[in-house]
């Protein structure tokens, strides 16, 4: 792995030239004097054709091997389908690249376990892009449980409703692409900041359903039936004694809000409640007894990690603090630190959407074991 500390700009290839990375990450690498884009991999030639013009980026390929085996390649990011990204994080492990990876990171905790002792044993820096994180509202929302201003936690609630088309998600709506539908594609999010605000998660009953077949292309043309899940919840108590209750849906009817939907995050104290909303990502909604909920600018300093060369004052603010995972997982690797979140934080979070599937097929409660170690 070549030492940053001489200063030199990261060199990152994208795996999986697709909407995710020319939305968060080739925007938010081109923001960081530190990194730099060095080279495209994906499947579709056409594709990397293209982005050869958008990106500025010659050195493109369908060889993802080739990619992590360059080495002019310091570091890869993964958003390609579900499926290929086990094949595509152990591969970069083994060629001592650092890695992040959308989410979730593998089709079951199997898979992502792997994942996780391939990039730990190798040394190298693993992230998971759990994107949501990173909003200015949810980084001060941690800040107010972690330092106590709420009193005990006692109450997590998150729901995440979304009015999408009700034709074909492609590759997304098959159990051996996808692993799951909005179980591992959305509320696996909301799974990830439950954990980093109160803990582990002890036990839990879920439940999924399927509502829409899918069986049509936007154009009309047929195509096989879905698999996987359009609505997915979950009841959870966590190790600390608090209890928590999760809600996703793709079929939620005029909840399009500018495509960003519906997202509500929310923590009962002892002392007062906060409320988490995407729509919002710069304001919290905060109440304490005789003092209805109410929205609060969140202080400058968590509007952005320190050092980042974002600004927060351009650009929509639902989409902008997404370009900050780049910018951690940039910091990790010149700082010689591991990334957060982490690959073991996917695993958690994997642990737990599994859990709800078997919990939904056993019809019942089930324990989850201390540390998916």
């Amino acid at each position: 792995m070549k030492d940053h500390s001489d200063k030199q700009p990261v060199r990152i290839a994208i795996v999986g030239a697709g909407a995710v990375s020319d939305y968060h990450h080739v925007p938010a690498i081109r923001m960081d004097s530190r990194a730099t884009l060095v080279a495209v991999c994906d499947s579709s030639q056409a594709l990397l054709d293209q982005r050869k013009n958008d990106w500025g980026c010659e050195k493109v390929t369908t060889d993802f091997e080739a990619v992590c085996a360059d080495p002019e390649v310091d570091a890869v990011i993964i958003a390609t389908p579900n499926f290929t990204h086990h094949a595509i994080s152990v591969a970069a492990a083994k060629h001592g690249k650092h890695v992040m990876c959308e989410k979730p990171l593998g089709l079951n905790a199997g898979e992502v376990r792997q994942m996780y002792h391939a990039c730990r044993d190798a040394g190298v820096v693993h992230m998971t892009a759990f994107t949501y994180r990173f909003a200015p509202s949810m980084r001060y929302l941690r800040f107010l449980v972690k330092s106590g201003a709420l009193g005990e936690p006692r109450h997590f609630r998150s729901q995440r409703f979304l009015d999408w088309p009700e034709t074909s998600w492609g590759w997304r709506q098959y159990k051996n692409t996808a692993g799951a539908g909005d179980l591992f594609d959305m509320t696996i999010h909301r799974i990830d900041f439950a954990i980093d605000l109160l803990g582990p998660i002890k036990s839990l009953s879920g439940a999924v359903a399927q509502f829409v077949p899918r069986t049509k292309f936007p154009d009309g043309r047929d195509c096989a039936p879905s698999e996987v899940d359009d609505w997915s919840s979950l009841i959870g108590e966590f190790e600390s004694g608090a209890v928590g209750v999760w809600e996703g849906t793709t079929l939620a009817k005029g909840y399009g809000f500018k495509g960003f939907g519906h997202e509500w995050a929310e923590i009962n104290g002892s002392e007062g409640s906060a409320v988490y909303r995407l729509h919002m990502p710069n304001q919290l909604m905060m109440g304490k007894t005789g003092h209805d909920l109410a929205p609060v600018d969140v202080p400058a300093e968590f509007l952005k990690p320190a050092g980042s060369p974002r600004d927060p004052a351009v650009g929509e603010p639902a989409t902008v603090f997404r370009y900050d995972l780049v910018y951690e997982f940039v910091s990790a690797i010149c700082e010689k630190r591991q990334a957060v979140p982490s690959f073991y934080d996917g695993l958690r979070a994997q642990v737990i959407a599994d859990t709800v599937l078997q919990s939904h097929a056993e019809r019942r409660w089930i324990d989850i074991p201390a540390e998916p170690l």
